[in-house]
């Protein structure tokens, strides 16, 4: 029997998954679904531990921890633009079958981050009273947010590591192991919360830094979890042997890790701007449509996981059909990306439309002054995130092959000077509903911007110029190779 010749191990490497073949709808949805699940779980860990934190120590302590995650979110923000930028640089080394690219790429993104992640916990302990002070915390909430922010900080080498391990995953084809440790880490974090900050049973009663420990704990296990299963399935990012040089940043590489991840770690932090911009234009209209507009928030934070699941699903397989230089199916792709979007977010809006009441009910009682407000809201403003999940799939697309300053240039456009100004130009004669209005005029703005950027900007043209190995790395590594037990003959 003539079987067909296998690939070389690099063209099929173990746990990772080639998305340069097969149906591209049926692959992208179950892509998306794991890294969709990721998303929800750590969105149910914060509210669990928020219910936690609420209970056993009261609002003071909500109100410390609000303002202590005010800052990890914008740390975060920064990680989240670099693992990006690693992603889509593995993804494409994947598309080509160069594992030993990706494995570089992996190699240099944890060997400098780690090192960044353990100064930013250092220094977030130095200066956290500095940090808490910039943010303008009250006074009766700062000995509970410090108390929280230092040890929080201690949980940053380890989140940092795994969610910058996870998107490598991802960039490799497999979304599904990281969902896998990221239930772990939200089981130990929302589940060991109540017993650190109470002290049941044999643990310490700690109090609000017993919250911070427990995700200390969840995010330490689930890291070291994730690195163990990776080497015990020889998942193809591990580093062995003469590859754990790799680990030594390669300064070529490096720069074009931030060059690449800045833009896209600024992004969020343009959303968070617009967000703290409108929400203080919200406030002005009293307490019951501030708390109306907090609810629908919290609706909203569920509302758009589908989309951004999405986007990051057509990112990774754009990325590799662009590095193995399939350009006919990233058109394709990105029309899948859109139609699941506006699929599965079309489905929520409306669920969220038609059970309005049903969904507020949660969080307001059913006679609040709130609830109609809320309602209204809804009404005007939810149908925008079909929108917002259009313009993430064209972002994912063009971020793919390295084109991040587009984006950030469009939603800069959108959310600041578009939003913020029809809501001055329209206040006068809409009211408060120039408010609510803003979220369709400034995602029409975005798609709109995305649309004309995908059919007309040069994103196509553009070439992550990914540096070379040295002479040296050359050299060790075709030795390494060459040894007794790699090669059937001697070499010449």
């Amino acid at each position: 029997m003539a079987d067909a010749e296998p690939a070389p191990a690099a063209a099929r490497p173990r746990g990772g998954r080639d998305l340069t073949t097969g149906p591209i709808t049926r692959i992208l949805i179950a892509f998306a679904l794991p890294t969709l699940g990721s998303s929800v779980l750590q969105s149910l860990n914060g509210s669990i531990n928020t219910v936690w934190v609420g209970r056993f120590l009261g609002e003071g302590a909500l109100a410390a921890t609000s303002n202590a995650n005010m800052t990890m979110f914008l740390l975060m923000s920064f990680v989240f633009g670099f693992g990006m930028a690693s992603t889509i640089l593995i993804g494409q080394a994947f598309g080509r079958k160069d594992i030993e690219q990706a494995r570089r790429v992996i190699g240099t993104a944890v060997g400098a981050f780690s090192l960044a992640a353990i100064a930013i916990a250092i220094l977030g302990w130095i200066f956290a009273p500095q940090l808490l002070a910039l943010l303008a915390t009250p006074e009766a909430a700062r000995p509970l947010a410090l108390a929280y922010l230092r040890v929080i900080f201690l949980s940053m080498p380890g989140g940092l590591m795994m969610v910058l391990l996870m998107m490598a995953l991802r960039g490799g084809g497999d979304s599904l192991t990281p969902l896998w440790f990221m239930i772990l880490s939200v089981v130990l974090d929302s589940g060991l919360n109540p017993f650190f900050i109470a002290g049941l049973g044999p643990f310490p009663k700690l109090g609000i830094a017993g919250s911070a420990t427990a995700t200390v704990i969840a995010n330490t296990t689930a890291l070291i979890g994730l690195v163990l299963y990776i080497y015990a399935r020889d998942l193809p990012l591990r580093l062995r042997g003469v590859e754990l040089r790799f680990l030594r940043p390669d300064p070529a590489l490096l720069k074009l890790i931030l060059k690449k991840g800045l833009p896209m770690g600024l992004q969020m932090i343009v959303i968070s701007a617009s967000g703290l911009a409108l929400l203080g234009l919200v406030n002005r209209e009293g307490v019951d449509t501030t708390a109306a507009f907090g609810v629908a928030m919290q609706l909203w934070t569920y509302l758009q996981m589908p989309a951004m699941a999405a986007g990051a699903a057509v990112s990774a397989m754009a990325a590799q059909n662009i590095g193995a230089g399939r350009w006919d199916r990233v058109g394709q792709i990105t029309r899948s990306g859109i139609l699941t979007t506006l699929g599965m977010t079309g489905v929520l809006v409306v669920l969220l439309v038609a059970a309005d009441r049903t969904a507020l009910s949660l969080f307001l009682g059913s006679g609040s002054p709130a609830m109609p407000i809320a309602q209204h809201i809804q009404l005007l403003a939810t149908w925008s995130f079909l929108l917002f999940g259009v313009t993430l799939v064209l972002f994912g697309t063009v971020r793919a092959n390295g084109a991040v300053v587009g984006p950030l240039v469009i939603l800069c456009i959108g959310l600041i000077p578009v939003r913020l100004g029809f809501i001055l130009l329209a206040r006068p004669y809409l009211g408060a509903d120039a408010l609510w209005l803003s979220f369709p005029v400034s995602s029409l703005s975005n798609l709109v911007l995305a649309i004309a950027y995908y059919w007309k900007g040069d994103w196509r043209r553009i070439r992550l110029a990914v540096p070379p190995p040295s002479d040296d790395e050359c050299r060790e590594l075709s030795e390494t190779a060459g040894e007794a037990n790699g090669r059937m003959t001697p070499t010449a």
